[in-house]
């Protein structure tokens, strides 16, 4: 009982904290569709803080499945195997926020800022166990991201509590092989 009891109340704070966080107000799902690199990560996380020098970028092909958001993602690992992974984000009634499971994680995803032909800004509250992390992801249409998004993650990153030193520019990497 004390664990549910903690896990209700952790999800709870980390909800209330978020929820002046807003999606884009004119969303547009299918302006999402098509391939995104995935270029800056930000986030307090432990696991991050082990992982942070190790990772690059990574692609996802977003397609928009009757107002859902599939989302698969791969990335090139230095030792040249491939990270793959493979979420479908679940409309919600407010445009441009979705949730979806994944390793073993429940997910609170807003889509924050897009300019669907260059950058979006993904807020997420990643809730695993008796933990609750903020996700904050910066996506191109480019392998690097321009200095103006660069700037606007960096910020947004910062203004959501993540430090400094856990807001990252991902280094461009190679691309996986085909499977």
């Amino acid at each position: 009982m004390t664990f549910l009891t903690t896990a209700l109340g952790l999800a709870f704070c980390f909800f209330w904290a978020s929820a002046d966080v807003l999606p884009q107000s004119d969303f547009n799902i299918e302006g999402m569709s098509g391939k995104w690199y995935l270029t800056g990560f930000a986030t307090n996380a432990q696991w991050f803080i082990g992982h942070k020098v190790t990772m690059g970028t990574g692609t996802s092909t977003f397609t928009s499945m009757d107002g859902d958001l599939d989302m698969p993602f791969e990335s090139l690992n230095p030792d040249g195997s491939c990270f793959r992974m493979h979420n479908l984000a679940k409309k919600s009634d407010v445009p441009g926020k979705f949730t979806y499971v994944g390793q073993g994680s429940v997910n609170d995803m807003r889509i924050v800022d897009v300019k669907y032909d260059e950058f979006a800004l993904i807020y997420t509250v990643k809730i695993t166990g008796d933990s609750a992390d903020i996700v904050i992801k910066a996506y191109s249409r480019a392998p690097e991201l321009n200095s103006e998004p660069q700037e606007k993650f960096k910020q947004f990153a910062s203004e959501n509590g993540v430090l400094p030193e856990n807001i990252v520019i991902l280094p461009k990497n190679g691309d996986c092989p085909s499977e």
